[in-house]
């Protein structure tokens, strides 16, 4: 291989430079072409890095969304579970409920079952009671009640020892009948008795037809 030129090759390079000239002239217009393109591909390929990183950051957002979405899920999902929870002790404490009032609600119906003829037979009653009834008589019945409990206390300090009572003199009463009976046949027996008798038997008719006259003889008295 040869470092130094030969001056052969000095002369055909000039024999040869004004082909290499028209060459270099013809290639130039291309080479600018070229240039224009590669410069418009560099733009290219610069919007597309601008549209890589702004999809770049596009994904990134939305993949920071979808973390923030996935953190609301979970969220919704344990505020979901606490609710079923609390749905299901609900259930548990209204079946208990439920559990505790079916006795209960037996016992009415047997109740109902038992009271529904009677009060159907009184249903009459009450209607009847509901048309003829005035409200003086109702507040009259509602006094009455009111008075109930002093007149029981009084029947049971005063009316119940003075029966007592009586009931510890019944015998004493019985003899005095008797004696006053016998007292009674020993006068009709004495001479004269038998005309007065009748004189007050006679009084006493009179008296019985003249209510007024026995008024006011007792007036008079």
């Amino acid at each position: 291989m040869r470092l130094i030129p030969d001056p052969r090759d000095a002369l055909s390079l000039a024999a040869r430079g004004p082909a290499l000239v028209e060459a270099l002239v013809t290639a130039l217009p291309r080479a600018l072409a070229l240039l224009e393109e590669a410069e418009v591909l560099v733009a290219r390929i610069s919007a597309l890095l601008d549209d890589v990183e702004a999809t770049h950051a596009r994904t990134v957002e939305v993949i920071e969304r979808a973390d923030k979405t996935a953190a609301d899920a979970d969220e919704i999902v344990r505020r979901s579970s606490e609710t079923v929870d609390s749905a299901n002790a609900i259930v548990v404490r209204t079946a208990g409920t439920v559990g505790s009032v079916e006795p209960t609600i037996k016992r009415t119906e047997r109740l109902i079952d038992l009271f529904a003829p009677p009060l159907e037979r009184l249903q009459p009653m009450l209607d009847r009671l509901s048309t003829t009834t005035d409200t003086k008589e109702v507040d009259a019945l509602v006094g009455l009640i009111d008075h109930l409990p002093h007149l029981l206390e009084r029947v049971e300090t005063e009316v119940i020892p003075m029966l007592a009572n009586l009931q510890t003199i019944a015998p004493d009463i019985h003899d005095m009948l008797d004696l006053i009976q016998e007292l009674g046949d020993m006068l009709g027996k004495l001479p004269g008795m038998g005309r007065i008798k009748r004189r007050a038997d006679e009084q006493q008719a009179g008296l019985e037809k003249n209510p007024d006259r026995r008024r006011s003889d007792a007036l008079d008295d």
